[in-house]
C-alpha cells in the first residue's frame, strides 16, 4: 500500500515547462500521482495552480520525494510540523535529514513560519531554538537538532518571467554572438545597484585575468569601489603578484606578448618573496609590492579568501590549504553579497555556486561555453553566462565603472 502527501504548485506552470519537471520528477523518483485540482489561468498573465495526491511505497521514498519536487515550488497543502532528530555523530547527518537547495526557505516552528538563515544547496537544516540555518554536513556535531522531514518546510522557487514574443535569433542564455556593450552596461548596472541598496560586490577570479593583462582595467575597478570581496585559487594572486614584481605572468612579458630568459623561475621567486614578508598585508606594508591587484585590494580595505589545490606552488602563506577552512572562510564573507562576477575560472565558480543563495545575482564570463553553462548545470539557476574574452570584457567594465580609467584610455 503506498503512503501519500497532497501538494500544491502555482506559477506559470505551462509556458514555463514548470508541471512537466515536476510530473518527471515523480516518476522519475519511481512515485505516482493524481491529479486533484486544475486551474488554469486565463490570461498570459495569470497564474496556474495544480494540487496533486503523491504517493510512494514507503515513507522514506515519499520524503525523499517532497524534499524533491519542493525544489520547484511543490509545497505541502497541509504543511504539518517539521520531525527533528538529534545527531549523534559528528559530521554525519540523521537518516532521513532534509537535503537543502539555495532557494528561499521557511520552517513552521512553533505555529509560525521562520525563514531559514543563509540559504545553500545540499545542507542540512539545524534548528537553533526558534532559528534555523544551513548547516554543512563536516560542520554538524553531536547533539545538534536536524530536520529529517520534509513535512514543515516550504521552499519558495524564483518567478521565471516568460518575455519571448516569439522566433528570434540570438536568444539562448549562452551565447557569443551577442552585443557585448549591451552586456558590460547590464554587469555594470547590477554592480551600481548592489552598491546603491548597501550591499556587497564578490568577485570570482582565475589567473587569466593576469594572462590576459586585465590586471590594470581590475585594479581600476578594485579603486572604483566594485571589488569588495574577491574569491581566488593560489595562481590569480601569485601570477598578480609575478606581474608586479617581474612583469611576467607565467614567464610570459606581459608588455611584448612573449616569454623571457629564465621567465619560467618568476612565480616560483614571487612566492617566495611574499613568503619571506609574512603576507600579502605584510608585504604591501613593507613596501614590497607596490602595485596589482591584490595590492589594490589591501590598499583600498578589500577582502580575499585564497583557496588552494594539490596542484599549487609554495603556496603564497594567505592561501588556505585545509579546503574545508577555506569553505568556511569564504561563506564568512557572503553576508551582505549582492552581486557576483565570476571571471575566467570553473572550479571556484562552481564551489562560489554552490554556497551562494539563489536570490544573488551571479554572472560568469569566460571564453569557454562549458564554463559558464556548468554552473546553472550545478544548480546555480540565476546564473548568467557572457562568452568572450575575459580580458577584453573587464577592460571594457573597466571603462564603464571608473570615469578616471576611461578617461586614461
Amino acid at each position: 500500500m503506498q503512503v501519500t502527501e497532497t501538494v500544491e504548485i502555482t506559477g506559470h506552470l505551462m509556458d514555463s515547462g514548470l508541471l512537466s519537471r515536476v510530473l518527471d520528477d515523480i516518476r522519475g523518483y519511481g512515485g505516482e500521482y493524481t491529479l486533484d485540482k486544475f486551474d488554469l489561468g486565463y490570461d498570459k498573465d495569470d497564474p496556474s495552480t495544480v494540487r496533486m495526491t503523491v504517493g510512494a511505497e514507503d515513507e522514506e521514498s515519499l520524503q525523499r520525494l517532497l524534499m524533491r519536487i519542493q525544489t520547484k515550488g511543490a509545497n505541502l497543502v497541509d504543511p504539518g510540523t517539521p520531525e527533528i532528530t538529534e545527531v549523534t555523530q559528528d559530521g554525519v547527518f540523521p537518516d532521513g535529514f532534509y537535503s537543502t537547495t539555495n532557494l528561499p526557505t521557511s520552517v513552521r516552528l512553533g505555529g509560525h513560519w521562520v525563514a531559514v538563515q543563509n540559504p545553500e544547496m545540499d545542507c542540512g537544516l539545524l534548528v537553533e531554538g526558534t532559528t534555523v540555518r544551513t548547516i554543512p554536513m563536516s560542520d554538524v556535531r553531536a547533539g545538534m537538532q536536524i530536520i529529517t522531514s520534509a513535512q514543515g518546510v516550504r521552499v519558495t522557487p524564483p518567478i521565471v518571467v516568460n518575455t519571448e514574443e516569439g522566433f528570434g535569433f540570438m536568444e539562448s542564455d549562452v551565447s557569443s554572438e551577442k552585443p557585448q556593450r549591451v552586456l558590460v552596461k547590464q554587469v555594470a548596472d547590477g554592480m551600481r545597484e548592489a552598491k546603491a541598496n548597501g550591499l556587497k560586490v564578490l568577485w570570482v577570479g582565475g589567473p587569466g585575468i593576469v594572462h590576459t593583462g586585465a590586471a590594470p582595467a581590475m585594479v581600476a575597478i578594485v579603486e572604483a569601489g566594485y571589488v569588495d570581496v574577491l574569491f581566488a585559487g593560489n595562481a590569480l594572486a601569485t601570477h598578480d603578484i609575478e606581474s608586479s614584481l617581474y612583469g611576467t605572468s607565467l614567464g610570459v612579458d606581459l608588455a611584448r606578448g612573449r616569454g623571457v630568459e629564465h621567465g619560467h623561475e618568476h612565480h616560483i621567486r614571487a612566492i617566495n618573496t611574499i613568503r619571506k614578508a609574512g603576507s600579502i598585508d605584510a608585504a604591501v606594508e613593507q613596501g614590497v609590492l607596490t602595485s596589482g591587484v591584490m595590492h589594490a585590494l589591501v590598499k583600498k580595505g578589500g577582502k580575499f579568501v585564497l583557496v588552494g589545490s594539490v596542484r599549487d606552488d609554495g603556496p603564497l602563506p594567505d592561501v588556505y590549504t585545509d579546503v574545508l577552512e577555506g569553505q568556511r572562510a569564504m561563506r564568512a564573507e557572503l553576508d551582505g553579497v549582492g552581486y557576483c562576477l565570476m571571471a575566467a575560472t570553473m572550479l571556484h565558480s562552481v564551489a562560489t555556486g554552490n554556497i551562494l543563495p539563489a536570490s544573488v545575482p551571479l554572472t560568469c564570463v569566460d571564453i569557454n561555453p562549458a564554463t559558464v553553462t556548468k554552473l546553472a548545470d550545478r544548480g546555480s539557476s540565476q546564473a548568467r553566462g557572457i562568452v568572450t574574452d575575459v580580458g577584453l570584457f573587464i577592460e571594457h567594465l573597466a571603462r564603464e565603472l571608473s570615469p578616471t580609467y576611461a578617461a586614461e584610455k
